[in-house]
């Protein structure tokens, strides 16, 4: 249990208190995500807003933002102090734009994905209702209807 007046965190209370593996904070910290100090005794502490930074780093991931991406945004956060709900929603602002366009093309593919497996052709080449006269081949390889430029 952590006391009250306690300042730092072991890696077993972090993993403990943010539910995940002492594995995934060394993870974690390798890649720059976090820090923690070393004791005289090379053990690792942790600062209490390690908590909040791994929540971020968990959901982040969670809704398909790549670690670099995740690295980049904590960097902007203050070494010195503990983010505020400011910082957060500065941080956040700035995935919006990316997260509405994942949003779009998950939405896309939700909805005309069964479409195209859904009809029992399973041909884009043939399919004339999905892709009358091969217009999408003539766009070139991939994805035609889920193009990502």
């Amino acid at each position: 249990m952590i006391g009250t007046g306690q300042r730092e965190l072991t890696v077993g209370q972090v993993a403990e208190r943010a539910g995940v593996a002492v594995s995934a904070l060394h993870f974690y910290e390798a890649r720059g995500l976090i820090r923690s100090r070393r004791t005289t005794g090379n053990q690792r502490r942790y600062s209490r807003d390690v908590l909040r930074r791994i929540a971020f780093i968990r959901v982040a991931q969670r809704v398909g933002i790549p670690l670099a991406t995740i690295a980049g945004a904590l960097a902007a956060l203050p070494e010195e102090r503990t983010p505020t709900a400011a910082d957060w929603a500065r941080l956040s602002a700035g995935w919006r734009v990316e997260l509405d366009e994942r949003i779009a093309r998950l939405t896309q593919l939700r909805d005309e994905f069964t479409d195209c497996v859904g009809c029992g052709c399973l041909s884009l080449q043939r399919c004339r209702l999905a892709n009358p006269g091969d217009a999408y081949g003539a766009r070139g390889p991939g994805p035609g209807r889920l193009r990502l430029d």
